[in-house]
């Protein structure tokens, strides 16, 4: 196995989930509500989508990229209704008072959530297979091994950042208030719900 390879897919996993979107307010606001582990099982939930993507693209799957294409615009709508709805819960959440209290609530919903947000937004897949292509790594099925590492460094180069996020944004939740800590849902409630609207506004 090509060590290369496994830190081309690091390199590829960190840029496509680095940059801030539905899922990064997500993260961002569960940390400062219910702390740094669960901000870190969302992020995860994210990072175990794109491996899935980053599968489908390395090995060539072609039929399963190709049905995930043709209902994208089902999918996404999917996925905006669901935005919708985590933006609401965000907007009328109350402020967990311990990180027990964050455990009882669900690491499991925290990080299924963006599993099955990250999934429902097909471009993920075309942003992979582009990225992939531009680098000669598609549908290398002769080399399983080299492919496995890839995924593999998708998956931990997604994670570390996700890390990052969850780490550096619980520094400073112990400074925000209960009512700073309120506000935060309610911006971010609002942010993530429009989101959603766009995401179902793009396909109509």
């Amino acid at each position: 196995m090509d060590i290369s390879f496994f830190l081309r897919g690091l390199v590829i996993g960190f840029s496509i989930a680095a940059p801030v979107g539905p899922i990064g307010v997500l993260c961002i606001t569960r940390t400062i509500a219910r702390g740094r582990i669960c901000g870190l099982a969302s992020g995860l939930g994210a990072a175990c989508a794109d491996a899935v993507y980053g599968c489908v693209a390395a090995f060539g799957l072609t039929f399963i990229s190709g049905v995930l294409v043709n209902w994208q615009t089902p999918l996404r709508v999917a996925g905006g209704v669901f935005l919708l709805y985590l933006g609401l819960r965000t907007f009328l959440a109350g402020v967990a008072p311990s990180a027990a209290d964050a455990k009882e609530k669900g690491l499991a919903a925290a990080f299924s959530s963006t599993f099955l947000l990250t999934l429902t937004n097909p471009v993920t897949i075309l942003a992979f297979t582009a990225v992939f292509a531009g680098l000669g790594l598609v549908g290398s099925s002769a080399d399983y091994f080299s492919a496995s590492a890839l995924v593999l460094g998708v998956f931990s180069g997604s994670a570390a950042w996700w890390l990052l996020l969850s780490g550096g944004v619980g520094l400073f939740r112990s400074r925000f208030s209960s009512e700073t800590l309120l506000l935060v849902n309610k911006v971010s409630g609002v942010t993530i719900a429009a989101f959603g609207a766009y995401a179902i506004y793009s396909v109509l």
